[in-house]
C-alpha cells in the first residue's frame, strides 16, 4: 500500500490531500510548523496518519525527522509554501521578506526531497511532486506579488535539475499547478475547491512516470508551458 508524505498538511490543500490520502487507505505522513490539527475530520485520530513537526526551513530540523522514520516513502508532495510579503513590487520591495519566500517556496522542497530521498530509493516506485505556480511561468510577463512568481519561476528549474539527476535512480519528480483554489491563500473567489485541486494532484501523484519526469503539470495533468 502507498505510503505518502505530505508537507504543510494543517490546512487548505495540503489537509484535504492527506484527508483524501487516507480515504484510499494510504499510510500519510503529515507535516507542519505545529502538530497537525483537524476538529472536522479527525484526520490525527486515524490509526494511518503520523504527525510530523517541522519547519520546512530549518534544515536540520528536516533531517532529524527524516532520521526518525524508518519505512519507505512512496510518494512525497512539497505543499508547504508562502504568498510572500506585504509588499512584492519590483518598485518597492520588502527584501527580508522576499529571502523568507525563497527560503520556503525554493529552498525548502529540495531540502525536503534531499532528507527523505533514502527513504525514496527503498520504494518500488518513488515520486516527488512540488507545488508550484502558473503564476511562475515565465510566458506571463506579470508583475505582481513578484517575490511569490520568482519563488516559484525558481523552484520549478530547481525540480527540473532534480528530475535530470534522480532519473538514473528511478524516480520520478514533477512540478504542478494546483490550480486557483478556494483556501486562505487562494481566497474566495477562485475558480476550484481544495477538494478538487487535491483529488487531482493525488491522480497525478499516482500516475507519474519516469516517461513524464522533469514536467511542469496543470493540477488536471494536462502540461503547462514554463
Amino acid at each position: 500500500m502507498t505510503t505518502i508524505l505530505i508537507t504543510g498538511t494543517n490546512r487548505g490543500i495540503g489537509l484535504e490531500m492527506a484527508k483524501q490520502a487516507l480515504a484510499r487507505g494510504w499510510t500519510v505522513y503529515g507535516s507542519a510548523r505545529k502538530v497537525v490539527t483537524d476538529p472536522d475530520a479527525h484526520i490525527c485520530e486515524h490509526p494511518k496518519f503520523r504527525n510530523l513537526k517541522f519547519d520546512v526551513t530549518d534544515h536540520a530540523a528536516v533531517r532529524a525527522v527524516a532520521a526518525s522514520v524508518s519505512e519507505p516513502i512512496d510518494i512525497l508532495i512539497n505543499n508547504a509554501g508562502s504568498i510572500g510579503p506585504e509588499r512584492q513590487s519590483t518598485l518597492d520591495m520588502d527584501f527580508d521578506g522576499f529571502a523568507q519566500t525563497f527560503a520556503i517556496n525554493t529552498l525548502a522542497p529540495l531540502a525536503v526531497a534531499q532528507a527523505f530521498l533514502p527513504h525514496l530509493r527503498r520504494s518500488a516506485n518513488p515520486r516527488i511532486l512540488t507545488v508550484s505556480s502558473r503564476m511562475g511561468s515565465l510566458s506571463h510577463a506579470k508583475s505582481g506579488r513578484i517575490a511569490y512568481r520568482a519563488s516559484k519561476a525558481a523552484v520549478n528549474k530547481v525540480m527540473q535539475g532534480l528530475a535530470t539527476d534522480l532519473a538514473p535512480m528511478g524516480v520520478a519528480v514533477a512540478m504542478l499547478h494546483p490550480g486557483w483554489v478556494r483556501t486562505d491563500m487562494g481566497g474566495t473567489g477562485a475558480d476550484i475547491d481544495a477538494e478538487t485541486s487535491a483529488g487531482g494532484i493525488l491522480r497525478l501523484a499516482e500516475g507519474l512516470t519516469l516517461e513524464g519526469t522533469g514536467q511542469f503539470y496543470n493540477w488536471d495533468g494536462s502540461l503547462l508551458d514554463w
